[in-house]
């Protein structure tokens, strides 16, 4: 059902939505406000600034709300809970010391990296630069040299994962704002991030080592112990109690979900250029199964068996998993009233005058909306507050513009290099890196924030060129 037309004109909405962004950040810059609650608070004064009908705004709040979460939800718990698993069994180091023996000495860093960007499918940036930590200082002082020469490729491969790739809840979120189908996303944001990863933050990283001598730190037992607080909320974990899974066993466990979204995504393209009759029953089963809840969904199930069953009793793994929901709930939330924000900028009428707007200047969507994300995480900070404020701004621009599947997808890896480039004092995962690695601030804007902003300009151009070419 399309929106309502608007009561005011192009240029009041367009106020509207500046004020609307500014009042956002300064809630979350200068008075310390919850991300969450800034944002539902200016979705409600927006609506109410826009004349939505006062008896439909909090329809109009709760649907976007709704709508979001609907798929968000989902996918990050269900990911939050394969990534726990895969952490207290000791998953992470087998699969960390397995390349590294592989790959040999002179290609750590690269196998640091491979490690972490399998790793990273299922868990988050923060988490799993943290798991990772002790396995980093570990390989530098076996081989020498600069820390950064093996911290950054794998930072940068959890940075990447977590900004281009389902089921992370950035690129989810704004690909649900969009409209993107989820399943290509994960192929567009591999295809993007994977040679985005190598240039950005292996090369850059191997650069960075020879350019800045940053030892290891003194404090690498407090890293280590830091590592152990919290993964099983009073499980123990499987590590020492058992011996940890076998190096086939994870690779599995992290290529299942791809391989049965990636066989979804391919049947469907096949199907829809005529090469096999999209009525078999064959190729709905595989629909089915290839749809990224229901891959996670196997994926959980199978790690259940193989992971825990023989590692902890049946009420330690449903304490696990209950632990692994409570970080991510804070970022299900923000993700979802992001979705609120996008969905009373439809409703209201501001998202079709931007739309209009860029139409006019002749801005590409693709453009604009980099340049949108990236003025949003210059000025607040969070990655997740900028992808999911320019998907709402940007999703007219997406609908009037009638785009292919494929470049709706690129559009969100644009909103999603946007929401990466510089990071600085106002990003958490800025403070994250420098710490544990006892970086100065000043050395952490010319390693971190560098190779940040590479990952967010290389990946730009990236798909920028695909959306021309393809």
């Amino acid at each position: 059902m399309p929106p309502p037309e608007p009561v005011l004109g192009t240029t009041a909405l367009l106020l509207i939505a500046v004020a609307a962004v500014a009042l956002l950040l300064v809630l979350i810059m200068k008075f310390r406000v919850h991300a969450f609650v800034a944002l539902v608070l200016v979705s409600l004064l927006t609506a109410l600034a826009t004349r939505i009908p006062v008896g439909d705004v909090v329809s109009t709040l709760l649907s976007g709300f709704g709508s979001t979460l609907a798929s968000v939800a989902l996918l990050v718990g269900l990911g939050a809970m394969i990534g726990k698993l895969l952490e207290v069994t000791g998953g992470a180091q087998v699969l960390a010391d397995t390349l590294i023996n592989r790959f040999g000495e002179r290609r750590a860093p690269l196998a640091l990296g491979v490690a972490s960007l399998l790793f990273g499918f299922p868990i988050f940036f923060d988490a799993g630069f943290v798991v990772f930590l002790p396995i980093i200082f570990s390989v530098a002082r076996r081989f020498g040299g600069s820390v950064l020469t093996y911290a950054l490729p794998a930072a940068g491969a959890f940075a990447v994962m977590h900004a281009f790739v389902p089921p992370h809840p950035g690129p989810v979120g704004a690909g649900d704002i969009l409209g993107a189908d989820i399943g290509l996303l994960v192929v567009v944001g591999l295809v993007v991030g994977l040679p985005t990863w190598y240039v950005a933050a292996y090369l850059y990283g191997l650069w960075a080592g020879k350019r800045f001598q940053v030892p290891v730190p003194s404090s690498v037992a407090g890293a280590a112990d830091h590592d152990g607080e919290g993964t099983g909320g009073g499980v123990t974990t499987a590590v020492g109690r058992k011996a940890p899974p076998r190096f086939s066993t994870v690779l599995l466990l992290l290529l299942l979900p791809l391989v049965l979204i990636l066989l979804n995504t391919g049947f469907t393209t096949l199907a829809t250029a005529g090469a096999v009759d999209e009525e078999a029953g064959w190729l709905q089963w595989v629909t089915l199964l290839g749809q990224t809840p229901v891959a996670l969904l196997i994926t959980v199930l199978v790690a259940m068996v193989v992971l825990a069953r023989e590692r902890f009793s049946r009420a330690e793994t449903e304490t696990l998993l209950n632990d692994s929901l409570g970080p991510v709930c804070a970022i299900i939330l923000i993700t979802g009233a992001g979705g609120m924000f996008g969905g009373v900028l439809r409703a209201s009428g501001i998202g079709t005058a931007l739309a209009d707007s860029l139409e006019s200047i002749g801005l590409p969507v693709i453009v604009a909306a980099f340049v949108i994300a990236t003025c949003l995480r210059v000025a607040q900070g969070s990655a997740t507050v900028a992808l999911l404020t320019t998907a709402g701004l940007i999703a007219p621009a997406v609908e009037s513009a009638d785009l292919s599947r494929l470049d709706v997808s690129l559009v969100v890896i644009a909103i999603a290099c946007g929401a990466t480039v510089l990071s600085h004092v106002n990003d958490s995962g800025f403070w994250l890196v420098g710490r544990f690695l006892e970086m100065d601030v000043k050395t952490t804007l010319r390693t971190w924030t560098v190779m940040e902003t590479l990952i967010g300009v290389v990946g730009f151009v990236i798909a920028a060129l695909l959306s021309l070419v393809v």
